[in-house]
């Protein structure tokens, strides 16, 4: 590696140096942050695939309890507008206030 030169107040390096040291740089960052996480050991292959596992269950998951709630939802309206009809055509005899006891 050369020795930079200064040019008008810059630092001056060949192109080819230069991204050779920006390479090292980000391998270097790259690997403190994996570092920083806990995924500098053997298994840390693994615990990413177990974490991408947990993550598309945990999206299965919302969308089923999403697809829950609009068919609950759903039936609830339906059952109240069949109810509805039901009384409408008086199917269930008259209807009589309760007397309260």
């Amino acid at each position: 590696m050369n020795c930079p030169s200064t040019k008008d107040g810059h630092v001056v390096m060949p192109e080819e140096e230069f991204e050779q040291l920006l390479e090292l740089a980000a391998e270097r960052g790259a690997k403190r942050a994996l570092a920083d996480v806990g995924l500098v050991d053997e298994e840390a292959a693994g615990d990413i695939r177990d974490l991408r596992s947990l993550l598309g269950a945990l999206r299965v998951a919302k969308h089923t309890a999403w697809s829950t709630i609009v068919r609950l939802v759903t039936t609830g309206v339906l059952i109240a507008l069949m109810a509805g009809v039901a009384i409408k055509l008086k199917l269930f005899g008259e209807v009589t206030d309760a007397c309260v006891l």
